[in-house]
């Protein structure tokens, strides 16, 4: 055999050496297996940052809770209702009540044979989703059928996919689309009370603000309507990007002030009364400032007089009142932080798990959520994928892609790990001390 064969041998074998010393052959359980896979472009979502700047000191440490140290957490509550996708006007979860006993109560039928979107609302014993042909399905889960089925648009939309964002208000689901369409629909009565047509798509969620509906355009145009009429009361115009990206306007609403981010990374606060910009903030940290560049972050949460956002390298919480920054944190979250009390939890894009304190800032603690699954299990280390993170019953659920439940307590210390026999589609919702989601197959299902 010739000298060069032998080599090429000896490279092929390193070679399978090194790969199956990087396959996991974890068989005590699913846990690392990530059945619900994103695609190359979402695999990372930040990775189209990374030539944006040569510095990046992402926050990685370890921090153990101080020996003495006692969390304030505010008492658990029970919801009978979730009106808006992200929960209420602040888009910050409150600690809810769960039953807890992990029992399938109610499964339905399939609801729809299209794609259901990601969220989720619950009023009135009703279940309300919509579905990429631009269906409403109002679910009755007394009937275990469903209530109403119904669809705005013409054939000659038949073949266009819809992304409809929703919020209720007393029967009445008010919807924005990415058709340029903004209507209102009764479900009780069956009948569009009004429907305009705006031309230029939505791309934010809806906010409603005593009798206003505040939305925003893939243009960055901020809008406030009448919600009786939907006719335009202000239109507010801000940074246009050229090029559409990822991320989605957010807004979110605290003692009389709308908070709106856009697309271009500015975060603006608006007097809700007067509807008048009081201050207004750019948070991209990119050295590009031109009009095509991209910004990625986080749904807004707004509570205790602050802003919480998150953008692909950093965490702000800014004072609500003058928009000016308190803090400047050198992480980012995968999932919407929680405010609880003066405590700031969420999940790190590598996979800590930090609660930080609001008044000073400080760490509280930070865990390696990888490495405390491995520990708990007993099993070697790999890498989950986060899909939400809520606070249940005084303790924080982690919620995977993969169908997993991670239950810590409030300590950052985790005590159960659980499977769904039926695959979480949708976010789940807890509602009447129970939890609900859409599997896989669009089907209604009711844990307690």
């Amino acid at each position: 055999m010739s000298n060069k064969s032998k080599i090429n041998k000896v490279i092929f074998a390193l070679i399978i050496l090194i790969i199956f010393q990087n396959c996991s052959f974890d068989n005590k359980s699913g846990i690392w297996k990530n059945e619900n896979l994103p695609t190359k472009a979402e695999n990372d979502l930040f990775k189209e940052f990374e030539n944006l700047s040569s510095i990046n000191y992402s926050f990685d440490k370890i921090v153990p809770l101080k020996k003495n140290f006692k969390f304030k957490i505010s008492n658990s509550i029970n919801s009978n209702e979730w009106l808006d996708i992200f929960y209420d006007s602040t888009n910050n979860f409150n600690n809810l009540n769960y039953n807890g006993t992990g029992n399938l109560i109610f499964k339905s039928k399939r609801i729809t044979k299209y794609r259901s979107n990601e969220y989720i609302l619950f009023e009135k014993g009703k279940i309300i989703s919509a579905d990429n042909k631009g269906n409403l399905i109002i679910f009755s889960i007394d009937k275990n059928k469903i209530f109403k089925k119904f669809n705005f648009y013409k054939k000659k939309y038949k073949n266009i996919n819809k992304k409809l964002n929703l919020i209720i208000d007393n029967n009445i689901i008010y919807v924005s689309d990415n058709l340029g369409y903004l209507y209102a629909y009764d479900y009780k009565i069956d009948k569009v009370l009004w429907a305009k047509n705006y031309k230029i798509p939505f791309r934010s969620n809806i906010k409603l603000i005593k009798d206003k509906l505040a939305t925003s355009n893939q243009n960055n145009d901020l809008y406030f309507f009448d919600k009786n009429s939907g006719d335009v009361l202000k239109l507010i115009p801000t940074e246009e990007t050229v090029v559409q990206n990822k991320f989605i306007n957010n807004l979110s609403v605290l003692d009389g002030n709308l908070f709106f981010l856009n697309t271009y990374g500015s975060l603006y606060g608006i007097d809700i009364n007067t509807m008048r910009v009081n201050w207004f903030v750019n948070l991209n940290q990119s050295m590009n400032i031109n009009p095509s560049n991209l910004f990625e972050g986080n749904q807004i949460i707004a509570r205790k007089n602050v802003i919480v956002v998150t953008s692909s390298k950093f965490t702000y919480l800014l004072d609500i009142n003058l928009g000016t920054v308190i803090y400047k944190k050198n992480f980012t979250s995968l999932t919407k932080p929680i405010i609880n009390n003066e405590y700031l939890f969420t999940i790190t894009n590598n996979n800590l798990l930090i609660a930080m304190n609001l008044i000073n800032g400080e760490i509280i603690y930070s865990y390696d959520i990888n490495e405390k699954i491995a520990s708990f299990l007993d099993i070697k280390k790999e890498k989950v994928k986060i899909k939400n993170l809520m606070i249940i019953n005084n303790k924080l659920f982690i919620f995977l892609k993969n169908s997993y439940l991670l239950k810590f307590n409030i300590n950052g210390n985790i005590e159960a790990v659980e499977k769904f026999k039926d695959k979480i589609y949708s976010q789940p919702i807890f509602v009447n001390e129970s939890l609900l989601y859409l599997n896989k197959k669009n089907k209604i299902l009711i844990i307690n």
